[in-house]
């Protein structure tokens, strides 16, 4: 069956699970201040336009965009391992690149831990390309930072 992705508020059950279960993958991984993923809270306070993948009706992974002035920087980026290798981290890139464009916004930009090899390899895999720390972020050694124009 063809996953469902739709938004979805970062403080429904479903969303709050899977932000938690990707908390608890990245803590024994990296200090506290090289974590930065929003909580639910941010999530909400910031706007930022949150969606939650099912496969077979099971929420299978999550993702959301924040809108600036000119880009829109990806949040909370997860996909529940038995759901991975399964084209969902595709898939949700490609909802929020949408999302992003209907805002009349073009070039995405993300922060990810160097740990996070999997990760990575989709999205240099689907066009981002490494930058230097941008916004709010400093030259955090286990983090790496990337951007991708949109068409």
């Amino acid at each position: 069956m063809t996953p469902t992705i739709a938004a979805e508020r970062p403080d429904s059950a479903d969303a709050m699970q899977l932000i938690a279960e990707l908390e608890d993958a990245l803590a024994p991984l990296y200090p506290p201040q090289s974590r930065h993923g929003y909580s639910v809270d941010k999530l909400l306070r910031g706007r930022v336009a949150f969606f939650v993948a099912r496969h077979d009706g099971v929420p299978a992974g999550c993702g959301g965009v924040q809108i600036y002035e000119d880009y829109g920087e990806l949040k909370r980026m997860y996909a529940r391992p038995q759901f991975r290798r399964l084209g969902l981290g595709r898939q949700i890139l490609s909802r929020l690149d949408e999302h992003a464009l209907k805002q009349g916004i073009a070039l995405l930009r993300l922060e990810t831990g160097i740990h996070q090899r999997e990760a990575i390899a989709l999205y240099e895999a689907v066009g981002f390309r490494r930058i230097a720390a941008f916004g709010d972020y400093w030259n955090d050694p286990v983090s790496a930072f990337y951007e991708k124009r949109l068409s």
